[in-house]
């Protein structure tokens, strides 16, 4: 970590930002505060803000699980964010029907088959591979999202879903939260702290 995590429990804190804390704690649950709340908690203010919008991004969607940890896996296997990788994958094979072999699609470097992907999947994973690569994403592959049924609601869903954990990839990774720039995933071949 290239900064300080603050104390665990922060102190000296406001009434303002001990609210921002208890926030921050009730959305964690068991868990506690992490790594990454140790570091936001540096400027309180962004701290709730990150909470909101991932707690709506993470929870409030109507994106299946499936859909959902595919955008977050594959932005953060570009970022390089080793750390979120880790955390996510598991979630996704956890999702109804995922398997190792449709993982094995997601984790390709470059992708080039749909494999046992379903449309929807591989929709998904097309246009996280385009936004967190190039930003900008071909009319083909939006396309792609259309037919494949992704409603208007899904979509703007999908986009935020994928724009925010962009933002936690380049977080992540520019301050080394988790220490785990230098830790890619056992069995990758992806150089450590620089996309594929």
């Amino acid at each position: 970590m290239r900064l300080e995590y603050v104390p665990n429990p922060p102190t000296i804190l406001s009434p303002e930002e001990q609210g921002i804390v208890e926030r921050v704690k009730a959305r964690r649950g068991s868990k506690g505060l992490i790594p990454l709340d140790l570091t936001l908690l540096h400027a309180p203010k962004i701290a709730d803000g990150w909470n909101v919008l991932l707690g709506a991004v993470r929870t409030q969607t109507s994106l299946t699980d499936d859909v959902l940890e595919i955008a977050i896996c594959r932005t953060m296997l570009i970022a390089g964010a080793w750390h979120e990788w880790n955390n996510h994958v598991p979630k996704l094979l956890a999702a109804d029907g995922f398997t190792e072999e449709k993982l094995s699609v997601v984790k390709l470097v470059h992708l080039t088959s749909q494999g046992p992907l379903n449309d929807r999947q591989w929709a998904a994973l097309l246009y996280a591979d385009h936004m967190s690569r190039a930003v900008s994403v071909p009319d083909s592959i939006f396309a792609k999202l259309e037919v494949a049924g992704f409603s208007e609601k899904e979509i703007v869903e999908l986009t935020a879903t994928i724009a925010t954990y962009n933002m936690v990839g380049r977080f992540f990774v520019a301050l080394d939260i988790a220490e785990a720039n230098d830790k890619p995933p056992s069995g990758s071949n992806e150089p450590s702290n620089s996309p594929i």
